[in-house]
């Protein structure tokens, strides 16, 4: 989020909002923005639902809510529900016309796409 962060300025000269979308409770969205200094728009995915129609939902395993639980991270604290779900990560570049015309995603939440291939995707559109 923090590397968004970089681009906010380029992305609103290319007429893009970069807007994130995540299941925590609105005061730790808000805490968040402050901690890292965003200036774009985080919306709450209450029980990642919106990422559930996406297909990007998954249950954490058991063996994962052990160590969340060790490092002292309380999910349903910070969704506000009891299901122990994440979303898998994704970006996603929507032309004004509501079509997706670059879309990133993998299962493996250290793999993102540099914040230079998001200004490339929004150069492609034109």
């Amino acid at each position: 989020m923090e590397a968004l962060q970089n681009i906010v300025d380029e992305a609103e000269v290319l007429g893009a909002k970069i807007i994130a979308i995540c299941p925590q409770r609105p005061e730790f969205l808000r805490k968040m923005g402050e901690k890292h200094g965003l200036s774009y728009a985080i919306v709450r995915d209450e029980g990642n639902g919106y990422a559930a129609r996406l297909g990007l939902r998954f249950t954490v395993p058991d063996y994962l809510r052990e160590v969340y639980t060790k490092f002292s991270i309380d999910l349903p604290r910070l969704n506000g529900e009891q299901s122990w779900t994440l979303a898998m990560p994704a970006r996603y570049v929507i032309d004004r016309s509501g079509r997706v015309v670059a879309a990133d995603c993998d299962p493996d939440y250290t793999n993102r796409p540099e914040p230079e291939k998001t200004l490339g995707d929004l150069r492609a559109i034109g």
